[in-house]
């Protein structure tokens, strides 16, 4: 018997804050393990990159991000053999066009009872432990995006870095 051979179109979201750690969301649905970066589906007529803003938004709670880079290709990963999911019965897996994107707001900002939750709890880590954490049949995928993106990244948070006040300078105060 043969599956599903198409592939769902989706977004995925690297949302780095400022000291270079990647958001990770706990989802609710029980599956382990159960850590992941925010992704949805395109919605017709939908731009990739304005899918990723709208779910930022809706699995987050907050739109205080800005994208620092788009992949240029869609990265696929198929579901495991013998899944019953209702997308796995429809689709053979996903393909996201991801988005590198700084959070610009402060931690607060980030509330995860959104109208339809996906998540539980949330923390922020290092791509290599987020990497560790995610489903197995996501792991290709979440390393690749790392690898690819790291220089973006690591420019990223240089440069916060070299912006940052000195540490004795936000200590005297005004």
């Amino acid at each position: 018997m043969h599956g599903p051979t198409s592939y769902r179109c989706g977004v995925g979201i690297v949302l780095l804050n400022r000291r270079g750690l990647v958001f990770a969301g706990h989802r609710r649905d029980g599956r382990q393990p159960p850590w992941q970066m925010p992704q949805g589906g395109l919605e017709p007529g939908e731009t990739a990159q304005d899918a990723a803003l709208r779910e930022l938004h809706e699995e987050t709670g907050t739109n205080k991000a800005r994208v620092i880079e788009a992949y240029p290709d869609w990265l696929r990963y198929d579901y495991p053999t013998g899944s019953t999911t209702p997308r796995a019965t429809m689709f053979r897996g996903q393909q996201h066009k991801w988005f590198l994107m700084a959070f610009t707001g402060a931690d607060d900002e980030i509330n995860l009872r959104t109208p339809h939750p996906e998540f539980s709890d949330w923390r922020w880590l290092a791509p290599e432990d987020l990497v560790k954490l995610v489903v197995p049949f996501k792991r290709d995928v979440y390393a690749r995006i790392f690898r690819d993106f790291a220089p973006a990244m690591e420019s990223f948070s240089t440069s916060r870095r070299r912006s940052a006040p000195p540490a004795y300078a936000q200590a005297a105060g005004p």
